[in-house]
């Protein structure tokens, strides 16, 4: 039921052209991901763009080919359409697509993107992949973490045998910053460390949180990711003391 996106919006003879501008004029860099789910689940994805686009429509596309020209919009922000629900939330220059009942046949391309308008203008987009399997390779216990200011937070990510091998890291959805096995760091945020005992999930603690924490990251294993959103509230003391 959605509207497919092809060069028949356009001059027939313009395509061609605009089929190399497109190439030549996406705007997102980070790597592309690979979202590990499971048939029946729903999930939630973030796709951020720049706070020059906040007045612009957002879009959520599919194609099964991996066509971005021939792909299918589901649904535009703040609507609902069938299992997707696109939100969009300006003031942190985010939108969010909602997928409910997720099922194999879900499973391939997908874009974040912005309507940019212009004839010659591509529109803005970054490309995922969605792998729905019944056993996922990647899962984590819990999407949706929360913690208080100043205090920690803790977050199991689950990965099959075949990706025991694999690194392992917890990113940063907005500027796609990764921590590894390990490593611990504290030069903006908090302290992240990353421990794997190898048996099949490796463990995220993050301490002494700060606001600037909140947000989304990707649980990660080999190319494989899952989205976690993290929401830090007022610290005790300061609720307290108000």
């Amino acid at each position: 039921h959605g509207k497919a996106k092809t060069c028949r919006k356009r001059e027939d003879m313009l395509c061609p052209l605009i089929v190399i501008f497109f190439v030549q004029s996406i705007e997102w860099t980070r790597s592309q991901k690979t979202l590990s789910l499971q048939t029946g689940a729903s999930v939630t994805v973030p796709c951020h763009y720049d706070l020059k686009y906040i007045q612009h429509k957002k879009y959520w596309c599919y194609d099964a080919s991996s066509a971005y020209n021939y792909c299918r919009i589901l649904a535009y922000a703040n609507t609902t359409q069938e299992k997707v629900t696109v939100s969009d939330n300006p003031a942190q220059s985010l939108f969010t697509v909602s997928m409910r009942d997720l099922q194999k046949e879900n499973s391939g391309a997908y874009w974040c993107a912005v309507e940019i308008g212009g004839r010659y203008e591509a529109d803005v987009i970054e490309q995922l992949y969605l792998r729905v399997d019944s056993d996922p390779a990647v899962s984590v216990l819990e999407s949706r973490v929360s913690g208080e200011e100043g205090s920690s937070v803790s977050v199991q990510c689950l990965y099959s045998a075949a990706y025991k091998k694999e690194v392992k890291k917890w990113c940063r959805s907005i500027d796609w910053t990764c921590y590894t096995v390990g490593r611990t760091n504290t030069s903006q945020n908090s302290a992240v460390q990353i421990s794997d005992g190898g048996e099949g999930s490796f463990m995220v603690e993050m301490t002494g949180l700060k606001q600037t924490d909140a947000g989304w990251y990707w649980c990660s294993a080999g190319y494989l990711q899952v989205p976690v959103h993290l929401i830090i509230s007022g610290s005790a003391t300061r609720k307290i003391t108000k």
